[in-house]
C-alpha cells in the first residue's frame, strides 16, 4: 500500500527533495530542520541563512537554494507509484519510531513490502561476507530461532552472514527486513534477486536512497545505522577485524541498542571482531534464548498486529499456561496464593511456572509467598 496517491502531500513532496540534494547527508539534513523547522523552510531559505548551519558550505547552499529547480522528486515519486514503492516520510505515521530515535534519521525510507507495527520487536544478525560453515550455519539457526519467536530479523542482504540469517528466518515461516545501501530496485548482490523477493514477501526491502541508486562504496556504511536503528539490539556472528559488522555493532552502542556476540575458534580470522566485542563488553551468545532475556529493558510496549501486546520478548516464547501465570502477576507485589485462585491451576504446575518465568526474568520473587513484575 502506497502512502501516497494522485494528490502527493506538500510536505512528503519537500521532505523527498531535501533528502535528494546533493551533498546533503542525514546529519547536515538534521542541523538544518533544527534550524529552519521544516522542509520548506529549508528550501525557502537563502544563501546567507543556510551557511550558518554547520556543515553547509558554499556549494551545498546553491544546490539547497536551487533544489526546487533542479531536483526532480516528482520524477521519483511517480516511479515509486508505478512499481509499488512505499515511501515513507518522518512525518508519516508508519515511519519507525525506533528510527526517529536515532542520531541521523533518513528524511524519507523507500520500501517494497510491507513494515507492520510489530516489527518494533527486531534484532539484526549480521557478520562478514565470507562466513565460514560454521558462522552460516550459526546465523541461521539463531534467525531462524527469533523468527519462531515472533521477532523480526534485519539485515543487510549482503553474501555471507547476512542472507544465512534472512533465509533463517524465511525458513522459519517469520518475517525479514532487508536495509540496503543502494536504492530497492537495485538489488546487490544480483545474485540475491530471488532472496529479494521472499523478503518482499515476508516483509520488506528498506532504503533511503532513491530506488534506482547503484550501490556505491561509501553507501554501505551510511546504511548500517539503520540496521541497528531498526533494531533492539544486532548480533555480530562472525566479523574479522576490520569488518563492516564492527560498524554496525558501533552504531548500536551509540545508539543505546544491546550488542551480542557468537564466540568462534581462537584460530579463526572471521571471530575475531567477535572475540572483541566480548572483551568490550558485549553479550556472548550461544542460543535465542541469551538475546531474549536480554532485550527486556528496551522494550516498552509494543502492540503487534494481532492485537496482543509484548511487554519483554521473551513472552513471545511462553506456552499456554506460563501466559496465564504472568498475566495473574501484576506490577505490585502479588501472592502465590491469589495466583493459583486466578488461573485454577493445581499448586504444583503454579509453582513451577513461576519458577520458569523467573528464570526468564519475566518476575521477580520478592519472598517465599509474593512474585512482581520488574
Amino acid at each position: 500500500m502506497n502512502s501516497f496517491n494522485d494528490s502527493m502531500p506538500d510536505d512528503l513532496l519537500d521532505a523527498l527533495r531535501l533528502s535528494m540534494v546533493s551533498g546533503v547527508g542525514p546529519r547536515i539534513r538534521k542541523a538544518l530542520l533544527e534550524r529552519f523547522g521544516t522542509a520548506r523552510a529549508v528550501l525557502d531559505a537563502n544563501d546567507e541563512a543556510l551557511r550558518q548551519v554547520p556543515g553547509v558550505g558554499p556549494k551545498i547552499a546553491r544546490n539547497i537554494v536551487n533544489a526546487d529547480h533542479e531536483v526532480d522528486a516528482r520524477k521519483e515519486i511517480e516511479l515509486c507509484r508505478k512499481r509499488g514503492i512505499d515511501i515513507l516520510a518522518e512525518t508519516d505515521s508508519r515511519y519507525p519510531r525506533s528510527l526517529k530515535e536515532i542520531h541521523d534519521p533518513p528524511g524519507a525510507l523507500f520500501v517494497r513490502g510491507e513494515l507492520r507495527a510489530d516489527d518494533a520487536l527486531a534484532v539484526a544478525v549480521v557478520g562478514t561476507r565470507h562466513g565460514t560453515q560454521y558462522g552460516l550455519r550459526t546465523a541461521g539457526r539463531l534467525a531462524g530461532a527469533l523468527a519462531q519467536a515472533g521477532l523480526t530479523v534485519v539485515s543487510g542482504l549482503a553474501r555471507g552472514i547476512d542472507s544465512a540469517a534472512h533465509r533463517g528466518a524465511l525458513a522459519a515461516g517469520g518475517r525479514t527486513i532487508a536495509v540496503l545501501a543502494s536504492g530497492v530496485m537495485n538489488i546487490y548482490p544480483p545474485e540475491h534477486d530471488k532472496l529479494a523477493e521472499e523478503i518482499i514477501g515476508n516483509g520488506a526491502l528498506v532504503s533511503e536512497s532513491p530506488p534506482g541508486t547503484e550501490p556505491v562504496a561509501g553507501l554501505f556504511p551510511q546504511r548500517n545505522r539503520l540496521i541497528s536503528g531498526l533494531s533492539l539490539g544486532v548480533i555480530v556472528v562472525e566479523a574479522a577485524d576490520r569488518s563492516g559488522a564492527l560498524i554496525t555493532a558501533r552504531h548500536a552502542m551509540e545508539q543505546g541498542r544491546e550488542v551480542f556476540a557468537v564466540p568462534g575458534n581462537a584460530d579463526s580470522r572471521s571471530s575475531r571482531g567477535c572475540h572483541r566485542l566480548i572483551r568490550d563488553g558485549a553479550k556472548l551468545v550461544e542460543t535465542a534464548d541469551d538475546v531474549l532475556e536480554e532485550l527486556g529493558p528496551l522494550v516498552e510496549a509494543v502492540p503487534r498486529d494481532d492485537g496482543q501486546v509484548v511487554h519483554h520478548p521473551a513472552e513471545l516464547l511462553l506456552e499456554e499456561r506460563e501466559q496465564e501465570v504472568l498475566a495473574a502477576v501484576g506490577n505490585e507485589a502479588t501472592s502465590i496464593d491469589s495466583i493459583i485462585v486466578a488461573t485454577g491451576l493445581p499448586v504444583p504446575q503454579v509453582l513451577a511456572t513461576i519458577s520458569v518465568l523467573e528464570m526468564r526474568r519475566l518476575i521477580r520473587r520478592l519472598s517465599g509467598t509474593m512474585v512482581v513484575r520488574p
